[in-house]
């Protein structure tokens, strides 16, 4: 059995999947982009030392900053983990969507791709062209190289892709949204109480100009503040409207290419209720 937690940054997927892990003899697999990073923990929100230890995670700590870790991998690897113990149950976890669907539906990624330069079109342009492919995409506006290379690679993005593995249960998770905004919020500044200031900077004063890091959001909202431009106050500011931007996107991307059982965090006892779903269900 495969159940699939996602939803929105900041709604709460790992206290679910934890929960989960333990009431159905489960291992996870992250399916956040950025959680595949050692040393990235305090920005993308990943589980402490302890929960690792009390459940198996996979695909976690498994890339330093500066390595190149794509979707394709992401996707072969995954599968490996499921394919080579099929008897397991697995709880995979993140909000990267187009993570998710390409480890779990026939989702294939073809050597072949375009070679448009986009010369004549801006920044801006690229990346409108690289939303409307991928609504979930999350590379710079300023990252022109990878916009470029996103839009010229070939997918059979295709919502229609059929299931590879039937026995798999998808919830997603969600609550009112100006409420998650405003714990979106102050998620941003007990991370700061955390420690997030002082993770970022480590990682600017490695190669700021590294791409792994110019996507983390937490990051190049802060990078800025290092270099003399902003105040720390604007940059948090920033990393709050990135978020909500991201939400945005996560939202608009779960309801087109999922059919995922929606459970609202902020009800008593929604655990009990997964649980009994999942149970009917599986």
């Amino acid at each position: 059995m495969i159940v699939v937690i996602t939803g929105p940054t900041g709604v709460g997927k790992s206290d679910l999947s934890l929960a989960l892990a333990k009431y159905f003899n489960a291992e996870i697999i992250n399916a956040d982009s950025m959680q595949v990073y050692k040393g990235m923990d305090i920005a993308t929100a990943k589980v402490n030392e302890d929960e690792q230890r009390m459940v198996k995670h996979h695909l976690l700590d498994i890339r330093n900053y500066n390595e190149d870790y794509s979707i394709y991998d992401y996707q072969k690897d995954g599968r490996a983990i499921i394919d080579n113990n099929p008897n397991k149950n697995y709880i995979v976890v993140g909000g990267s969507g187009l993570y998710i669907k390409a480890l779990l539906y026939d989702y294939q990624f073809n050597e072949e791709t375009n070679s448009e330069s986009f010369d004549n079109y801006s920044n801006e342009e690229l990346y409108k062209l690289a939303i409307k492919k991928d609504p979930n995409m999350d590379i710079h506006m300023n990252n022109r190289k990878r916009l470029i290379r996103f839009l010229n690679k070939t997918t059979t993005n295709d919502s229609k892709s059929p299931l590879l593995y039937p026995n798999t249960i998808f919830i997603g998770l969600t609550m009112d949204r100006d409420k998650l905004y405003e714990r979106v919020a102050a998620r941003v500044y007990k991370m700061v109480d955390m420690g997030l200031i002082e993770e970022a900077l480590k990682f600017y004063q490695l190669d700021h100009n590294v791409k792994s890091l110019k996507t983390v959001i937490g990051y190049k909202e802060l990078f800025p503040y290092f270099d003399g431009l902003i105040t720390k106050e604007e940059a948090l500011s920033n990393i709050i409207k990135s978020t909500r931007h991201y939400v945005k996107r996560q939202y608009t991307f779960f309801n087109h290419q999922f059919d995922l059982k929606w459970f609202d965090v902020t009800k008593p006892n929604y655990i009990n209720d997964v649980i009994d779903y999942i149970e009917k269900n599986k």
